[in-house]
């Protein structure tokens, strides 16, 4: 794979085998975003997991501290007063079966969809259209719910997914490029801890094997374990 100049000068100023500090590696983030958007800043843990096994396939959610820089938008399966309520909390699109047919009809202009569960069968005949792209809704990350004001809010506050793909790994946005290194910090211990005590008890050996963050388009940085714990 080819790599422009500016991918390549960015890649100077990191040491690809040293690990580092994150604090650190915070800042090397921030310096070697080269794109002209506020970057999205991700954190990578490569870990030791089968997901084949129902208990090493990690998934959840969490609301971070600071936030990731974007607003999601929010589209709520409901009917009756639970759809009243998801208006009244700020969802940006909320409806019933007639919203299930948009969807259907490959309309996709949301980021995350909450559903009640009386409303999950007849979601269930999207799940080839909504699973592969990260949209259906489910009860581990909240998101199949009757509390959709609390659903909405937390979305909208900087909650985030996480999941472990087919080799074990994660990724998760923890913020932007802009925000203020404490708070990337912050946002990405939460991130770790969170990680960490989920660590199913069938592993054995090393849990983490490695976790580097990274902006959009530019060169990972590897981070210290020790210096997160």
């Amino acid at each position: 794979m080819k790599r422009g100049k500016k991918y390549l000068d960015a890649a100077k100023l990191i040491d690809k085998n040293q690990k580092y500090e994150i604090s650190e590696a915070v800042e090397l983030v921030k310096k070697t975003s080269f794109v002209k958007f506020d970057a999205t800043v991700e954190a990578a843990f490569r870990l030791n997991l089968d997901p084949r096994k129902a208990e090493q396939n990690l998934r959840g959610a969490i609301v971070l501290p600071h936030g990731t820089g974007k607003v999601s938008r929010v589209a709520v399966i409901a009917q009756g007063e639970k759809a009243k309520e998801a208006e009244a909390a700020g969802a940006d699109f909320v409806g019933d079966t007639d919203l299930i047919q948009k969807i259907a009809g490959g309309w996709f202009d949301f980021d995350v969809m909450v559903a009640t569960p009386d409303m999950m069968a007849q979601l269930g005949k999207l799940g080839r259209v909504l699973g592969p792209k990260g949209l259906m809704p489910n009860p581990k990350t909240g998101t199949v719910t009757m509390d959709v004001t609390k659903a909405v809010n937390e979305i909208k506050n900087g909650k985030i997914e996480y999941r472990v793909d087919k080799v074990g790994n994660i990724h998760a946005p923890i913020g932007r490029v802009s925000f203020d290194s404490d708070k990337l910090i912050e946002n990405f211990r939460l991130l770790y801890s969170t990680l960490a005590k989920l660590k199913p008890a069938t592993v054995k050996g090393v849990y983490m094997k490695n976790v580097t963050i990274t902006s959009s388009m530019a060169p990972g940085v590897k981070v210290s374990i020790e210096s997160v714990k």
